[in-house]
């Protein structure tokens, strides 16, 4: 996946959650734009947990983005 899909659903008003999807079977979801970052020419980025926990990835493994629809999208009840 292209980095500049990632930064762009790290920049989406108003921010959602998303999972990453990898390559390998891992998933890591952004809970909050400050805990992904993407390096400027998108060769890696890092995305940390509440826990504090780190990774380092390669957007280039990132698969697919699991991006849940806002609630003001959803249809009333």
């Amino acid at each position: 996946m292209r980095a500049e899909e990632i930064r762009n659903a790290q920049r989406a008003q108003p921010f959602i959650p998303f999972t990453m999807h990898l390559a390998d079977g891992r998933e890591f979801t952004v809970v909050h734009p400050d805990f992904l970052w993407v390096s400027r020419a998108g060769r890696f980025a890092i995305v940390e947990d509440l826990d504090g926990n780190s990774e380092h990835i390669d957007p280039l493994m990132v698969v697919s983005l699991t991006i849940p629809a806002s609630r003001a999208e959803s249809p009333t009840s």
